[in-house]
């Protein structure tokens, strides 16, 4: 059994053929499937692969009957394979255009349809006598060991014609992705620019079957894009992204396949595709699971910090009297209230949080330099928490105002109402609320609407 040790199995002629046939193959499907996942058209790969098998069993026997011995010919298979393919995506349109059908049944009749009738063609070829007929089977589920240099050839002059195409009209491309009718607006070929790139789909599918066969191809256009998706939300580095994964999970496959025996390629290259997409899935960084629950305690905790600041900021608000907040705000835009100290049970009344929430959020607050704690139970706002929960404050009214005024959301209910934004509201609309509310432009905080 050849060793993955030994550097002389995977630069065997046998082993960097596949190789550089199917790394052409993934970059290529990645940048093509990007397109098509943006477009939300993914499975359209799905229906042209299986709608390419009874293609290549019509043009075996077309050319079997004129050229006896020559049905296996690569090119009039290939041919077959794809004219019956773009006849799947053909008939999958028009199902949809009569609009009497959903996408997904539309997408599932064509294939079955087009995969039963090729399974029915090849059962009727491997019963011929004709000693050529063996084989077939291959494009079902691919001969990536098996690939010759002139396959790599082949799929080498494809590849390069594809990604050519995709990023000479790249632009075009992109807004046909994003927004069609703006496309078709500016006088751009939106239809044409659709059919061209279900072109480079078939093509692509095509060209994949012998590396991973018509069942598994379409998991080369659509696994490398969704897992690029986790990783970045600009359509150039998600592009090239995609083009790396498909690149690299082709490579792996074939490598790993290489150097354990009796180990499918085909297969292999899915599962390590399937395998980067699990790690983009946990780890991707601008969608990734991990980063995204990393992202939510932290908006969590500081949401939490900001209430707790509005809770104090509120408590010795209505602890003070009148005269009290005016001689404190004089010449102040907030008054100071960084000599006066909060008790832990005050703050669990007004809140209705448990006492290990407030405990929590108490000791971050201290952290933060946001608190400064007096005694066990007892806590004072410093200069820059009083900053803070005034500016906490002030939005949460200024939405609670507004809701009053214009939303006519009752004055019971608006706290609640308020609470549910107050922590996204941005510069821009506080400044909008205060144009709306004729409010004074100063950083003062409103009065509260609950009295």
């Amino acid at each position: 059994m050849p060793s993955p040790l030994l550097l002389a199995d995977y630069f065997a002629y046998n082993t960097w053929i596949p190789l550089l046939g199917t790394l052409l193959l993934g970059m290529c499907g990645g940048v093509v499937g990007t397109f098509m996942l943006l477009r939300k058209k993914a499975l359209v790969s799905d229906v042209a692969s299986h709608a390419a098998l009874p293609g290549i069993g019509i043009a075996y026997l077309v050319v079997e009957a004129y050229y006896p011995g020559q049905g296996k010919s690569l090119p009039w298979l290939l041919t077959g394979a794809s004219i019956s393919a773009a006849c799947g995506v053909v008939v999958t349109n028009l199902i949809q255009r009569t609009r009497l059908i959903k996408e997904d049944a539309a997408l599932g009749i064509v294939l079955s349809l087009f995969f039963g009738a090729g399974i029915v063609l090849l059962t009727i070829i491997q019963s011929m006598n004709a000693g050529s007929a063996a084989g077939l089977n291959h494009f079902i589920f691919g001969k990536t060991a098996a690939m010759t240099l002139a396959d790599v050839n082949l799929i080498a002059i494809a590849s390069v014609v594809v990604l050519c195409v995709c990023f000479a009209l790249f632009k075009e491309f992109a807004v046909l992705c994003f927004d069609e009718e703006y496309a078709a607006t500016v006088g751009w070929p939106a239809k044409r620019l659709d059919l061209l790139l279900t072109t480079l789909v078939v093509g692509v599918t095509v060209i994949g079957m012998q590396s991973v066969g018509l069942l598994l191809v379409v998991a080369l256009l659509i696994i490398p894009p969704t897992a690029a998706r986790f990783w970045s939300d600009r359509l150039g580095p998600m592009v090239l992204i995609a083009s790396a994964i498909g690149g690299l999970s082709a490579s792996i496959g074939v490598l790993l396949s290489a150097g354990i025996k009796d180990l499918a390629a085909g297969p292999v290259i899915v599962l390590t595709g399937s395998f980067m997409f699990v790690v983009s899935f946990l780890f991707g960084r601008q969608r990734g699971t991990v980063w995204q629950l990393h992202r939510h305690q932290i908006d969590s905790r500081r949401k939490g910090q900001l209430d707790l600041l509005r809770a104090c900021y509120e408590q010795l608000e209505r602890s003070l009297s009148l005269d009290q907040l005016i001689s404190l705000s004089a010449e102040r835009e907030v008054p100071d209230l960084t000599p006066y100290s909060i008790t832990c049970e005050s703050l669990i009344a007004v809140r209705s949080w448990s006492a290990g929430r407030v405990a929590t959020l108490l000791r971050s607050a201290v952290n933060e330099g946001w608190l400064r704690r007096d005694s066990e139970d007892h806590y004072r706002l410093t200069q820059l928490g009083v900053r803070l929960a005034a500016r906490a404050v002030r939005n949460h009214r200024l939405w609670e105002l507004y809701l009053i005024h214009f939303a006519d959301v009752a004055p019971s209910r608006v706290d609640r109402e308020a609470d549910l934004i107050e922590h996204v509201l941005e510069p821009g609309l506080i400044e909008q609320l205060e144009a709306l509310l004729r409010h004074d432009k100063s950083r003062s905080v409103p009065v509260s609407p609950h009295g």
